[in-house]
Parts: C-alpha cells; sequence; structure tokens
C-alpha cells in the first residue's frame, strides 16, 4: 500500500499502475486550482483589443489620425459554447459601430432572442488578427468570444492552465481548412 499526501489529504493506492495514477495526480493537481484567484472551474479569460474597422481606414486614406480610432482593451469570457463575439451596447456604441443585421440567437438555456448585429471590428488576441461582426447584447453585459473568433485565429484552450492560445502546427499564422 502506498500513500499520496496532498495538503494534508491522503489517498490511498493499491497497486495502481503509472497511467492511473498519473490521471489521479492530475485530478488532484486540477481541483487544487478550481478556486485559486477567485477562478470558476473551467472558466477561460483573455485581453483582446478592438477597433472600429472603419476608422482604421479613413486612417489609412489620411482622413483621420492614428489617435482617432476608437479602440477598447478589454477581458473577455472565452464561451466554446457560443458561435459569434458578444459585447454589451454601451461598448458597441463607444466604438462607434453600425448596426448592420437582426438575427435570432439561442441562448445556454435554450430561449431564443433577436439580437442586433454590428460591425466591423478588427480583433486582435495576441500577435493573431481578425475582422468580424458581432452581437449587441444589452448594456453591461459580460463581453465574450465564441467559435467563429477561435476557429478564424486557429487558437486552442488549456482549461487547466485556463489560457489560449496558437495551435502548436500552426505557431505564427492561423492555418485554415477548405474542406
Amino acid at each position: 500500500m502506498k500513500y499520496f499526501q496532498n495538503r494534508g489529504t491522503e489517498l490511498c493506492f493499491f497497486k495502481a499502475d503509472n497511467y492511473i495514477l498519473k490521471i489521479i495526480i492530475n485530478m488532484i493537481y486540477y481541483l487544487d486550482n478550481i478556486n485559486q484567484e477567485g477562478l470558476i472551474m473551467g472558466e477561460i479569460r483573455v485581453d483582446i483589443n478592438l477597433e472600429n474597422d472603419r476608422d482604421i481606414f479613413l486612417c489609412n486614406q489620411g482622413k483621420i489620425k492614428k489617435e482617432e480610432i476608437r479602440c477598447v482593451k478589454i477581458n473577455v469570457l472565452v464561451d466554446t459554447g457560443a458561435v459569434m463575439i458578444l459585447l454589451p451596447q454601451d461598448m458597441v456604441e463607444t466604438l462607434g459601430l453600425e448596426k448592420i443585421d437582426r438575427v435570432i440567437v439561442t441562448l445556454a438555456n435554450e430561449e431564443k432572442v433577436e439580437m442586433d448585429v454590428a460591425g466591423t471590428i478588427a480583433l486582435t488576441i495576441g500577435n493573431r488578427k481578425m475582422k468580424t461582426d458581432c452581437l449587441v447584447g444589452p448594456p453591461q453585459c459580460e463581453p465574450l468570444i465564441g467559435q467563429i473568433v477561435l476557429e478564424r485565429l486557429d487558437l486552442t484552450l488549456d482549461p487547466l492552465k485556463r489560457t489560449i492560445h496558437p495551435r502548436p502546427e500552426s505557431p505564427y499564422l492561423p492555418s485554415l481548412k477548405l474542406k
């Protein structure tokens, strides 16, 4: 009989092979880190930069100065169950985005609601950039990014470390499939 100690908790292993032992140690590490720094298990957040793409165009044409480009730097929730990026209405107004469409969105509780789509924004995560539209949420709602951003920028998630990073197979540029 062998014992493994972790902060005063004893777990008894009865001739467990290395594979099972590794799984248990990883589970203990994961459970031990759930509430450190007040984070919820599995929650991943990332800093992003958002700019009004029309302002960027006007700056490139010499019609406005670089300092006049409306932009925000925010920390957002990464939601793999969401498809698009969601921004609060007040942030959409700060960025000066135009409402360009209206769609029906299915929420996590299966409720269907109509939401505005605004754009276009230039989004940057680390050294990866893309242009996209966003869903317009209620003022002060939680901003989040969804699957389109993750796929387009070729990013992967590490739920244990709560980080987001480029796929190892494409460290310099996003790699997209056209199958």
